[in-house]
């Protein structure tokens, strides 16, 4: 099986002093954190169960879930 890598954007929003993060490769992903460190941690949970509530990979896919993440600030 190939190995995906899936893109995530973030970006600053000032106002709200949060990192806001969204995918198109991963449906439904949208979150925010303070730091980007503590956004990478969300990301690790929420980007495999994503794939599993979207039927992209199957439930009981053992493999590691690779992410790129771009960041914008």
């Amino acid at each position: 099986m190939n190995q995906t890598t899936y893109k995530i954007s973030a970006f600053w929003d000032a106002e709200a002093e949060v990192w806001v993060a969204t995918s198109e490769d991963v449906p439904g992903l949208v979150t925010e954190s303070s730091t980007i460190e503590v956004l990478t941690e969300k990301l690790r949970v929420m980007i495999p169960e994503l794939l599993v509530l979207n039927n992209i990979v199957p439930a009981d896919y053992l493999g590691s879930i690779s992410f790129e993440l771009i960041s914008h600030k």
